[in-house]
């Protein structure tokens, strides 16, 4: 049994990118023997085991053969007999396949010396050499097996700066989207690569290689790509915006001149199984822009509308996110005052101040009813906002 460390922390070492994750592959064992020495097996279309102490993943070598559509449409075969070479051969790209032994690239204290490691470098598909030219190839055309190799390619362009896909893998990219093979993406799938681009530095790269090869259309036909739609999504990775609100960002950016009805958007969640959460907060966003553009001009029982009607005082971190979203939009189309967003939260905050509990307890000593006590809190807090109007 021989051990290599494999994969993108080999990658993430070589362009001196922090590595967080390292995967293990076994050649010369077997299931049992692994089993045996204490590992736990979590695979279930491939053996895959945690390591007894450190709980890093162990996966046994293997290879793969083409049966069906899909990136579910293979057989696995795994043997005592599979060599490195044939494991690293099946991989997607050649950043991704290459390896170093264990036994010169980890020290008695388990840790990892990065400098005698990649010394003993074994690079059989010239993967040192693609990140030296900053270039994303395929191994081998089994590339061309499974459709969501053109997600993770497309991630990889954002996620590396300046890596361009080369000619002949965008050309087996455009072939798996003619030959029907995108189509049969799972949704899951799609939004856990569409989730990891979303969250580069430059997730419009990703967007330009899908649609360069054909598969933006396919998964996204909703969004239709232009320039100051990509300038937006990049503003928000410029906002260091969380996933969440990147992706509303994308999405409301495009509805502001798209006026879809408003379960549109709600029909796509439900296809590409994005969060409920992101959902509910492109309605809202959807929904209250008009109102947002003109909140300088409203009066204090407006602003308190606006903010009952939001949920603003429930779900304030929520309000915070699609005024977050908003201005990550409407700055860059300067469409609204600098101003509006500060003015919104300071508005909320002073609201929020309104003790509904004190005035409940004096209403209820005073023997007000329900209705009454209502009455008393909004006008305590319209109150607060018209102070700070004037």
């Amino acid at each position: 049994m021989k051990i290599y460390l494999v994969g993108g922390a080999i990658r993430d070492a070589l362009l001196g990118i922090p590595v967080k994750d390292k995967d293990w592959l076994v050649v010369g064992s077997s299931s049992a023997e692994l089993l045996r020495l204490g590992f736990l097996q979590v695979g279930k279309d491939f053996p895959v085991f945690l390591h007894p102490k450190t709980r890093e993943e162990y996966a046994l070598a293997r290879t793969e053969r083409k049966n069906g559509p899909g990136y579910r449409g293979f057989t696995v075969h795994t043997d005592q007999r599979v060599t490195l070479e044939e494991d690293l051969a099946r991989r997607d790209l050649t950043v991704n396949a290459m390896a170093v032994p264990q036994e010169v690239a980890v020290d008695a204290a388990g840790e990892i010396k990065w400098d005698k490691a990649l010394k003993n470098l074994i690079d059989p598909f010239g993967g040192q050499e693609d990140l030296a030219n900053r270039q994303l190839r395929h191994v081998t055309s089994a590339f061309a097996e499974d459709p969501i190799r053109i997600l993770r390619t497309a991630r990889f362009a954002a996620q590396f700066e300046g890596f361009q896909v080369s000619n002949d893998t965008l050309e087996f990219m455009q072939t798996m989207v003619r030959t029907g093979e995108v189509t049969s993406l799972v949704s899951e799938r799609v939004w856990q690569e569409l989730a990891k681009g979303l969250m580069t530095k430059t997730p419009s790269r990703m967007v330009e290689v899908l649609h360069a090869c054909g598969a933006w259309e396919h998964l996204l036909p909703e969004l239709p790509i232009s320039t100051t739609w990509t300038q937006i999504i990049d503003h928000s990775a410029q906002l260091n915006l969380p996933l969440a609100s990147r992706w509303v960002s994308a999405v409301v950016a495009h509805e502001i001149l798209l006026q879809n009805p408003p379960d549109f958007w709600t029909n796509v969640a439900d296809r590409l199984r994005w969060p409920k959460e992101i959902n509910d907060l492109i309605i809202l966003c959807i929904r209250e822009r008009t109102s947002i553009q003109k909140s300088h001009a409203m009066n204090a029982e407006q602003l308190v509308s606006f903010f009952e009607r939001c949920d603003a005082l429930r779900k304030p971190t929520r309000f915070k996110q699609m005024l977050e979203i908003q201005k990550c939009i409407f700055n860059h189309q300067g469409c609204i005052p600098p101003t509006t967003i500060p003015m919104l939260l300071k508005g909320l905050d002073l609201v929020v101040k309104v003790s509904s509990h004190d005035i409940s307890q004096q209403a209820l000593f005073e023997g007000k009813t329900g209705p009454e006590i209502g009455f008393m809190v909004r006008q305590a807090r319209e109150e607060a906002l018209r102070n700070f109007h004037h």
